[in-house]
């Protein structure tokens, strides 16, 4: 079994970068730069598969229009996002996150859309991309595949998986070498045992989407480790009073 470190005050991870109050594009590098400007503990982005096997930073199946599963990266590369830059690689995302030291790098695998062997595919290849680039240590890994999260543990008993679905038990979990839990928001209010479960296993906990300060406030009483939010300048704002 590998040994977190278990945060004692709750931390911020900005979910697809700082981009809601910036006015920037999510999982856009300049995202990523306004998580790292604002300190928060970690900047999650979300990363697809090409038809030629580029990783790329994009969250739904296509990017304006364009089907990211059955196309080539130089055919999407000519794609821009709305701030002008080029559709980034994961590569290039993870250059820009790795320049510092203090942001975590919360690297989300989707899942795709062709299947289970492209979707293995792309968490080994972001593995070896991540471990080439000297950033395990940076980088948190999570995804809604349990055939991802399983896949990633079998290729690194130490490296740190965290995951996304609503159909496993923090005991299910723990049994497979996952240490970690990332549930939306809605998953730990109606299952209220599971914070406690996971605590007593010293798993990690972060939960996903929270945007109102109500649910802020409820999750930081319940002292999980990480709230992933499109508003992290709240959720600071809350912390620090």
């Amino acid at each position: 079994m590998i040994t977190l470190s278990y945060a004692q005050k709750t931390q911020i991870v900005a979910h697809r970068g700082a981009w809601k109050n910036t006015e920037v594009p999510q999982n856009s590098i300049a995202a990523l730069e306004e998580a790292i400007k604002g300190k928060y503990w970690g900047s999650e982005f979300d990363v697809c598969l090409t038809k030629d096997d580029v990783l790329i930073v994009n969250h739904d199946n296509d990017f304006n229009g364009v089907d990211v599963a059955t196309t080539d990266y130089k055919t999407l590369s000519q794609q821009k996002l709305s701030n002008g830059e080029k559709l980034p690689t994961a590569e290039e995302y993870m250059r820009v996150g790795i320049k510092q030291k203090k942001t975590k790098m919360v690297y989300e695998i989707k899942s795709s859309k062709l299947g289970l062997e492209r979707t293995l595919k792309a968490a080994e290849l972001s593995y070896n991309l991540v471990r080439d680039l000297k950033a395990l240590n940076q980088t948190v890994f999570i995804a809604f595949s349990y055939d991802a999260c399983l896949h990633l543990r079998k290729l690194d008993k130490k490296v740190k998986i965290q995951y996304l679905g609503s159909d496993k038990t923090p005991q299910e979990l723990f049994n497979n070498g996952i240490y970690g839990i990332d549930f939306n928001f809605k998953v730990f209010k109606n299952n209220p045992s599971y914070i406690k479960e996971a605590k007593s296993k010293k798993m990690e906990i972060n939960v996903w989407t929270v945007n109102d300060k109500e649910s802020m406030e409820y999750f930081i009483n319940e002292k999980v480790d990480f709230i992933t939010t499109d508003e992290p300048e709240l959720l600071k704002q809350i912390l620090t009073k």
